[in-house]
Order: structure tokens, then sequence, then C-alpha cells
């Protein structure tokens, strides 16, 4: 039997959640993943130079700061009853977990749960101060009952949670070695580009301490595991054990935290990614302060501007981020933030997408006023908001996900839309549940070959606002899309109200 079957079956519960795609390269069983994987590329600015010749005064200098984390947790018994994927039953890669957690496709058996044992993970870390202070990931001592960490020279000892932060996946420990222990540097994670060398640190499948290298294959990934989502991804092999060591630049300074992997057969493929450090250092310096972080509220449905929503709501670029939805009672709401304004800036900050914007207000200490610039019915405006305090899991500024939408109207039609309309009236509230005074135009049906259908408009809909104007009727709905058309716009902007949730949706008419 080979060693690593051997130390599979000793620490199956550490293997098992460990290292699949998402956050566990350290986790026990299926229930903490965060992942998937979806792109945008940020460019940086700078490069790394590669050495002329081996890593290993690289290795020397960095091997001695990075650690073992074991923890004991109460194993949880996997839930097979239920299709949903850990990732709300939305990813295209639910096989290859499913594959993973039950090991051969098959349902794990249930232990009684007074039976249960504990389980033992295993995860990295990486020391930041010579008084024992370890950085680590949020899901490798996650739930954990106690844990230990192994120096690079074997020695084991008890660690102390400080602080950890399940919405970047961050976590720091502390440990008592009765001398100074050796330490890493944060490096700029900003300068790394697509092509760059890295080095990846951890302990694989408890083989004990291992390097690996690679380069930085891409910028921003989001993986859809927490509302901060902006790694790097990497090509350095990294595995199961992995969670939490440090990503290294080639002069040895720490450029990230490995996170997590894709993988459809629990190895590696080649496809990792890790937290930035510029992210985490922040992260971190709060945690070692306070043990937890305040993160700062908007109460906004957002969603990003695209070239035809630029183009219907006047701007000359598509910029900023369109305000879908504004939340009851909100900071943004009190302050005045509309539905359909597009915000520009935050505190100074330039707004590129959702994911900025929900990164600059959450760094902002609740309870703080910021202005932020507003791209409003072909004005530009300031507003002074007093950002609020989080206090569930929900995004600063959740990102609106199906952008498809309908319309309908009794015996009218938007001939360059492809839409059918009709009335909300009182036997179509009753019938869809909905609220007395709900108005608007009801999509009957879609010409499939028509842009409406191309836009993700579906029966159903209700379209609220025909740029940004309200309708009361699928005949005023009509009508306003005919003005838009006839006034030279290149696409409509309509706002679109499905279920509980509204979204912008931007139909381009017909050329020609």
């Amino acid at each position: 039997m080979s060693p690593i079957k051997t130390l599979r079956r000793h620490r199956v519960a550490a293997l098992l959640g460990a290292a699949l795609i998402v956050s566990p390269f350290a986790l026990p069983l299926a229930p903490r993943l965060n992942d998937v994987l979806a792109a945008t590329v940020t460019p940086p600015v700078t490069g790394m130079t590669a050495p002329s010749g081996s890593f290993a005064p690289v290795v020397a200098a960095d091997k001695p700061a990075v650690v073992t984390i074991t923890t004991v947790m109460e194993a949880q018994q996997p839930d097979t009853t239920s299709d949903a994927s850990p990732f709300g039953g939305t990813s295209p890669f639910d096989d290859y977990f499913r594959h993973f957690f039950d090991d051969q496709g098959q349902p794990a058996p249930k232990t009684p749960p007074e039976q249960a044992p504990r389980a033992e993970a295993l995860g990295s870390g990486f020391v930041v101060g010579a008084d024992g202070t370890i950085v680590t990931n949020n899901h490798v001592v996650d739930g954990a009952q106690s844990i230990r960490v192994t120096l690079d020279d074997g020695t084991e000892l008890p660690a102390k949670l400080i602080g950890h932060d399940a919405k970047n996946d961050l976590a720091v420990l502390r440990v008592k070695a009765g001398k100074p222990l050796p330490t890493v540097k944060w490096g700029d994670s900003d300068k790394l580009m697509p092509g760059d060398q890295v080095l990846a640190f951890g302990n694989p499948f408890g083989l004990g301490t291992t390097v690996t290298a690679g380069i930085v294959s891409a910028r921003g990934r989001d993986l859809h595991s927490g509302p901060f989502d902006d790694f790097i991804q990497i090509d350095a092999p990294i595995n199961r054990g992995n969670s939490g060591g440090p990503l290294t630049d080639v002069n040895g300074n720490v450029v990230g935290i490995n996170t997590a992997i894709f993988s459809p057969n629990g190895g590696s493929v080649g496809v990792g990614f890790a937290i930035p450090s510029d992210q985490a250092q922040k992260v971190v310096a709060k945690l070692m302060k306070g043990g937890s972080i305040q993160y700062g509220y908007l109460g906004v449905q957002i969603q990003p501007v695209t070239p035809d929503m630029a183009s219907a709501i006047g701007l000359d670029h598509p910029a900023g981020v369109l305000v879908a939805q504004v939340s009851d009672g909100s900071p943004a709401a009190k302050a005045g933030i509309e539905t359909g304004d597009v915000i520009t800036s935050f505190a100074g900050q330039d707004i590129k997408d959702p994911r900025g914007l929900s990164r600059a207000v959450a760094d902002v200490a609740p309870g703080t006023t910021e202005t932020l610039d507003v791209w409003r019915k072909g004005q530009s405006q300031q507003i002074s908001v007093e950002v609020g305090r989080n206090e569930d899991d929900m995004a600063t500024g959740s990102v609106t996900g199906d952008q498809h939408q309908p319309s309908t109207e009794q015996g009218l039609r938007a001939p360059a839309l492809g839409l059918g309309l009709m009335d909300v009236t009182p036997d179509v509230r009753q019938a869809m549940n909905l609220a007395g005074n709900q108005h608007g135009a009801l999509v009957e049906r879609v010409d499939p070959n028509k842009a409406a259908s191309a836009s993700g408009i579906q029966p159903g809909d209700i379209i609220v606002t025909v740029d940004q104007h309200p309708v009361r009727s699928a005949r005023q709905a009509n009508q306003a899309i005919v003005q838009a058309a006839k006034s030279g716009k290149k696409s409509v902007l309509l706002l679109v109200e499905r279920g509980d949730a509204q979204m912008f949706v931007a139909v381009p008419f017909a050329s020609g």
C-alpha cells in the first residue's frame, strides 16, 4: 500500500475536504466549499523577473516560517438526501463536487451522531510576527474544537484563534514558542502580472512542507465564494492541505494566500487560486487588533453597466454600477439614492464594477459619512451617505444575477423588440400573487428571434420603467419604447421585475 493511501485512510476526514475546487484544501467533509470559476482579468502594473538560477535561496529563507495546522472538530454528516450543490445549486461543476466528497460517487454511509468520530483536518499557514502570529484561511480553522501548529523544525504547539473573517476567508492564530520565530514579509500583489513566476508553500496531503513553482495565470478571478472575491489564478501545483500556505514572488515576499483549486479528480490540474496579499494584509491587520471585522453597508442591488445601457442612459462609455433596487430603510434609501442611478465613484475612488463598489464600501467603518458620485437622468451629482453596518452575510451591494426580462400588453407589440405586452389586471395580480398596487406592463410573449429574447426577457416579467420613466400599462410601455426608437437611441433601458428582484436590461433596437 502506498504512503499516500495509508495517509488517506488514517486522515480520511482531513483529506476529504481539504482540496477540491474551492476553499477546502484543508476542510473535513463537504460543508465548507466556496467556488467555481468565473473571470475578469484586472491588469496590474509591473512584473517580476525570474531568477537566473535556482529557487533554493528563496525556499531556504521562507520555508522556516511555513507551518502545518491541525484542527480537531466534530465530524459532520454529509447530506445525502439533497442534490443541491455547496454553492446553492447553481454550479456547473456539481458532479465534480459530488464525486469528490463521496469519494466514488456513492452516498457516504451515515453514522449515528453519538458514534460519529471527531475529525482531524490539515491545513497550512505562515508566521508574520516573531511573537508567534500566524496567518491562514478561515476555512482551515472554522468550527475547530482545538488547533495545533507544527513548526518547520517539528515543534508542536497549541494555537489560539485571535480573529477570523469568513467573507475574506482569513484567520489569525498565535502560538507561544518561547523564542522569536522566523517570519516572512508581505509583498505587493498589485504588481503581479499574468506570466510572473510564483512559489506556493504548504503541506499537501500531510506529506510535510512542500514548495512548487509556477506562474500567475490570471488576475481578478471570481469564484462566487464570497462578496469580495478577487483571486490570483496560478498554475503552481497546490493540493489538499495547502490551504492557508503562502504564495510568494521570486524575492520571497508573500503576494498571496493559497486558498482554492479547481479539480475534477481531487488533485491538482494546474488551476489554483490565492487571495491577493494587498487584500489579505489589510484584513489581517484588523483581525490582529479586534478579532473581528465590521463591514460597511449601503443596501443597494447593483449590476454592471453594459455598452447598451450606457447608450440608453446617455453615458459616453460604460462606467460605474447601475442601481437596480434600493432596500427600504437602508443607508442608500436614507441618502436619496434611487433606482436607475449609476454610481461612478465612492469616497473619491472610481468605481468600475460591482465588486469594486462592494469592496470600497466594506472597507469603510460603519457610521462614516462618505460622498458618492452618481449619474442620474443625464446629469452628474454628489450624494452624501452615512455608511451602515452589515449585520448579516449579505453583500454590501448585491449584484443582480439573471438579466433576462419580460413585457406584455393586450393586442400591442413593440415591433423593434419582439415583445407582446398586457396590462397588470386584478386577475393577473391574483394569479401571480402581486401586490394590489402593482402596475406596469406584463410580458405575455417574447419573439425568440428578436432582441428582447436575446437580452433575456421572459414571459411573466413585469416592465416597471422604460428609459427610467415609470409605466403603468402595456400601452404606456409600448409608446415609451416606440418613442425611444424614434429619438435615435441605439437601445432602450427597461427596469424589469421578476419575482422579488428588479434588474435593468438594455435592449438594442434592430439596425436598419
